[in-house]
């Protein structure tokens, strides 16, 4: 018993050591969104609309470092737990090289064809110009983004949290500032609208990445290495990568092509909807702040276990994070139902957002709210605990079956056949994705077959 006391001690501080500085940085990132999509509705529904329906090719870029970030943290944990350093800077260059060409591919499609992207969400003329105005500038931060992503995700699985925390707050601090100062035309700048927010964007991005490549030189930490090494691996190096790592990158790619196809039925739906659904996802991108602190901070601790051969020490620890998703998640939900009138009236203090958006978003925040716990216990399972047990492909085949095999054909029948009410089919939408993804996303935690160690692999 007394054991059992002491590891869970043990647990929740490096838990919290680890999380509590991650949660912070995410919420300086969100805050971000939230702050621009606040300042997005002052403008009207249109500059709302058009810069989430733009921000959509954002996000699929963004899954796809995500994916990218996912599987070196994957590999780079279970490394520093069996104390191989070689293998770390390794895994770092693959994966920041792989970024470089993602990032720089989106940048240029959005750059040729920001129109073409747009359309993809809406027809109304004044949405596509409004967005594609938009797109133009913000797709010079790709490159930035994505290398600081990797960047990041190095340090933190070595369970260096706080460096990435303190750039996120000079980057985070420097864009609302300048989103204020350019959107609206303050402090003698000029009065840019739409396209103040997509430079304030660029500049604060490409300062954040200056800004940590500075201070890990002068630190000399793992992230500083010769030019000439970023592109030393060998053709086996990145093969090994990408056998674990690219189930992952599918996985967030078709998982962010997925999103993106159900925001373009909602959007089709008519723009009020869609508005309310701009408001719902930066409320949910601050709900979720903390669960991805505990899960990167969590899957560190899991797979260093694990990198150190420890796999009932690594399957134990799975579990107390995995029994405290349904807990946190009733408390954010009903953090959310209790607020979302303020919040929505945030959003509407310029008197610009019609009252059906409104009342749509408020309706949505309560499905969301009351679903959480369905949503978060697959995210929890499928990105904390079996990628960083080594398993990435049996989450992407839970994930995107239940996406692409249930969620979007549904979605577009309720939708468009059906034409039921938008918030019928969104509730639908959220229910026969979650519901299933979390009965066999539990399933296989219980059988354990997600413990497959990477260390003992050869490149």
């Amino acid at each position: 018993m007394n054991s059992i006391k002491k590891e869970n001690k043990e647990f929740w501080a490096l838990l919290l050591r680890l999380a509590l500085p991650i949660a912070f940085q995410h919420l300086l990132i969100n805050s971000l969104t939230f702050v621009d999509t606040l300042f997005m509705s002052q403008l009207g529904d249109i500059a709302l609309s058009a810069s989430g329906m733009a921000n959509q090719w954002n996000w699929l870029m963004s899954m796809i470092s995500f994916g990218i970030c996912s599987g070196t943290a994957l590999f780079v944990a279970q490394y520093w737990g069996a104390k191989k350093t070689d293998e770390i800077r390794r895994t770092y260059t693959v994966a920041f090289s792989s970024g470089l060409v993602v990032a720089l591919f989106f940048m240029c499609v959005a750059l040729v064809f920001p129109q073409t992207i747009m359309k993809v969400f809406n027809r109304d003329e004044r949405v596509v110009s409004t967005g594609a105005a938009y797109l133009r500038v913000v797709a010079f931060t790709y490159p930035a983004t994505v290398a600081t992503s990797v960047m990041s995700t190095v340090l933190r699985s070595t369970e260096r949290v706080k460096l990435p925390m303190a750039v996120s707050l000079i980057s985070t601090s420097m864009n609302i500032f300048l989103d204020y100062a350019l959107i609206f035309g303050k402090f003698g700048l000029p009065e840019m609208g739409v396209k103040g927010a997509a430079l304030a964007t660029a500049i604060s991005a490409w300062t954040g990445l200056v800004v940590l490549a500075t201070i890990s030189r002068i630190e000399k930490n793992i992230l500083i290495i010769p030019i000439k090494g970023f592109f030393s691996f060998t053709f086996a190096d990145f093969k090994l990568f990408m056998k674990k790592a690219s189930p992952v990158i599918f996985n967030e790619l078709m998982w962010g092509l997925g999103t993106v196809c159900n925001n373009a039925i909602y959007a089709n739906t008519g723009h009020e909807n869609y508005a309310a659904c701009t408001i719902l996802r930066t409320v949910e991108s601050l709900c979720l702040i903390l669960f991805i602190g505990l899960n990167d901070g969590g899957a560190v601790i899991v797979g260093k276990s694990i990198g150190e051969g420890d796999y009932d020490r690594g399957y134990n620890r799975a579990k107390r994070l995995v029994v405290s998703t349904p807990v946190i998640s009733a408390f954010i939900a009903i953090f959310a139902i209790v607020f979302k009138e303020k919040v929505i009236y945030l959003f509407n203090m310029s008197g610009n957002i019609t009252d059906t958006t409104i009342k749509i978003a408020g309706i949505l925040i309560i499905i969301y709210a009351v679903e959480l716990c369905f949503r978060n216990i697959p995210y929890t399972l499928i990105c904390a605990v079996f990628r960083s047990g080594g398993d990435s492909y049996t989450g992407a085949k839970y994930d995107l079956l239940c996406l692409w095999g249930l969620a979007i054909p549904i979605t577009f029948i309720t939708a468009f056949w059906l034409k039921l009410p938008f918030v019928l089919v969104f509730l639908i939408e959220y229910l026969v994705e979650d519901i299933p993804k979390s009965i066999f996303c539990i399933k296989h935690f219980i059988s354990r077959k997600w413990i497959k160690p990477v260390t003992t692999e050869k490149s």
